[in-house]
């Protein structure tokens, strides 16, 4: 009798706890997880540029020699 007794005393507030109450009857707002899509651009290959070195170079001017030092011309 005293199990019994003590099953009940032990389960009541379990069993209070689980109807519902005014909080929890609360409409709950759940926000929609928005994942952005990735868009993906499609990839342009480059076209192939031809380029010459022209070595660096002195050049004569009116004032005298003037270096110039080497670069790449397109062609």
């Amino acid at each position: 009798m005293k199990r019994i007794v003590i099953g009940t005393l032990l389960a009541l507030p379990l069993a209070l706890a689980s109807f519902p109450s005014h909080a929890s009857a609360a409409e709950i707002v759940v926000r929609p997880v928005v994942r952005h899509r990735v868009v993906h651009h499609p990839i342009v290959r480059r076209q192939v540029v031809r380029q010459r070195l022209i070595p660096g170079h002195w050049e004569h001017t009116r004032n005298g020699r003037r270096w110039v030092a080497a670069r790449y011309v397109r062609y």
